[in-house]
């Protein structure tokens, strides 16, 4: 057979982010999740607060002068205000703050509520203190303050105690010296060491009067009249963001984790093989042949995927053709068994309508036959056309085509695949479409002898349900047995909503479970009349 044309996936998009945005978006629930986290944390927050109060204390700090300057003036005009910083963070400062707090307990330990910044180009450095008492927050922040300043004036007083202990020492020395050469008599050299000495004496004075205080508080804390931190709208909007971002990291995480197939691109990279179709869910209360004898979306999905079977063209032959599921549904309603069943009842019927002699070859040998649910035109049983064992399908205004129920009366996979091989079948002939619907492929082992024998497979599943590791399965047990994939066949996979889940459920069915008849069986004759009863989904699920 040609290659089929490749589908157009109406959800693919050049641009990849929309494309990410549509993966997130499958996680809706998940999204929601981290919101309603987010803003429960926040509603927490909001009705139990820890309330924490924050008082600020400035100091402007003054820049030291040069006591060997005969000016006077700052050193460089500037102070090291990272330095400062550091200075005022220190234990030191600390220990001071608590001894005038009367905290003994913590004279020792650096306070992990204060925070001291320096607000860009300024020589101010500003006392955060935050507490549970505005009160206390106020009195720590002012202590701190008061105890850096004291802890700057000591260091100062100390420098100059150092430069005026030495200059007193060379003062004495020199008096010494002048006072022996006074009393020798020896006036030479008397006059120069009496000036050196008044300039030490005037320079131990200037450092003396040096103010040693570090600076000057320009702003006290006063206690806070409202607690430190966002309110109640602020928090609600920061968990409303907070919980969105959560979400969408939750959802990235599942789409990262997620086993099933979720989009078109992601069925082709497992089967190395195009996406034909994606078809509505086929409905598990109707009619399973719709093409010629219902209008709708499904119908004209059934046969767009005839025409790309046929290459884009209304005049290339299919050829035979193998129709399968990777493996059974893992929803109740069956969705691969009968998306299987549906894809190959009206693609025969869509073949059929275009002027095709279609043979339908039932071999899934373990579901109840489909003969038993198609509708048949009256007298085909009559017809000498008809191989052995087939019946005629009327399939409405698109026309007719003969279905071959497998044999039951076969055992064995090996026994089954020889029975639907294409060439012992009655009735194939060269250019006749044929389409054989077998059971899912990683289930049944018939399939994988049958795919060398046909001209192509055509892999029918559900985005959402069918899972990325059996495709990749099914393409090694196709390509190792020598058969070709011309491509998928996918179901929109819409999952139902939670009530319709629940109401689905297992234990639900088993709770409504009707009870046996006791009315007694009908005669052989009226068995005959009365028209075979479709099979429930249920039931083929449970077969399986």
């Amino acid at each position: 057979m040609t290659s089929p044309a490749g589908f157009d996936d109406r959800y693919d998009d050049p641009d990849e982010v929309r494309d990410r945005v549509r993966r997130l978006l499958r996680y809706r629930a998940t999204i929601a999740l981290g919101v309603a986290l987010g803003l429960l944390g926040a509603l927490l927050m909001v009705l139990l607060p820890a309330d924490r109060y924050t008082s600020t204390s400035e100091v402007l700090v003054r820049p030291r002068s040069d006591p060997f300057s005969t000016s006077g003036a700052a050193a460089g005009n500037q102070v090291s205000m990272g330095t400062e910083r550091q200075i005022a963070l220190s234990a030191n400062v600390a220990a001071r703050a608590a001894k005038a707090l009367r905290q003994r307990s913590r004279a020792d330990a650096t306070p992990t509520d204060l925070s001291v910044t320096n607000p860009p180009e300024t020589q101010v450095l500003r006392f955060e203190y935050t507490a549970g008492d505005p009160r206390r927050a106020a009195r720590a922040a002012n202590a701190l303050a008061e105890a850096y300043l004291a802890d700057r004036q000591d260091r100062t007083r100390a420098m100059v105690a150092r430069m005026t202990t030495g200059m007193e020492r060379q003062i004495t020395a020199l008096s010494k010296r002048l006072g022996t050469m006074k009393s020798r008599g020896s006036a030479s050299g008397t006059a120069g060491m009496q000036q050196q000495i008044g300039i030490l004496q005037k320079r131990v004075s200037d450092i003396r009067s040096y103010d040693t205080s570090g600076g000057d508080i320009v702003g006290r804390a006063e206690p806070a009249a409202r607690p430190s931190g966002p309110g109640p709208g602020w928090l609600l909007a920061l968990g409303l963001i907070g919980g969105l971002i959560l979400g969408v990291v939750l959802a990235r995480l599942r789409s990262a984790l997620e086993p099933r197939a979720r989009s078109t691109g992601e069925v082709e990279g497992a089967l190395r093989a195009p996406v034909l179709g994606i078809l509505p869910d086929p409905d598990t209360n109707g009619e399973l042949l719709e093409v010629g004898r219902a209008d709708g979306s499904r119908v004209e999905a059934y046969r767009a995927l005839a025409f790309r079977l046929r290459g884009g063209d209304g005049r290339t032959a299919v050829g035979t053709l193998m129709i399968v599921a990777p493996a059974a549904s893992r929803r109740a309603s069956g969705t691969a068994e009968r998306g299987a069943e549906a894809v190959a009842v009206n693609l025969a019927a869509a073949l059929a309508e275009s002027g095709d002699d279609v043979l339908l070859v039932d071999a899934a040998a373990d579901t109840p036959g489909l003969s038993a649910r198609l509708p048949r035109p009256a007298g085909d049983s009559a017809r000498s056309d008809v191989p052995d064992g087939a019946v005629v399908v009327d399939a409405g205004t698109a026309g007719r085509f003969t279905l071959y129920p497998d044999s039951r009366d076969t055992t064995g996979d090996a026994g089954r695949a020889a029975r639907v091989a294409p060439d012992a079948l009655p009735g194939a002939g060269p250019g006749r479409p044929m389409l054989f619907l077998t059971p899912p492929l990683l289930e049944h082992t018939d399939g994988r002898a049958l795919a060398r024998s046909v001209d192509g497979v055509l892999v029918v599943g559900a985005l959402g349900d069918v899972r990325r590791e059996d495709l990749k399965r099914v393409r090694e047990l196709i390509g190792r047995s020598g058969g070709h994939i011309v491509g998928a066949a996918l179901h929109s996979g819409t999952r139902p909503g939670l009530l319709r889940r629940a109401v689905g459920s297992g234990w639900v069915r088993r709770a409504t479970r009707r009870k046996p008849s006791t009315t007694p069986p009908a005669s052989a004759d009226e068995a005959v009349a009365k028209p075979a009863a479709p099979v429930r989904d249920d039931t083929l699920s449970a077969s399986r």
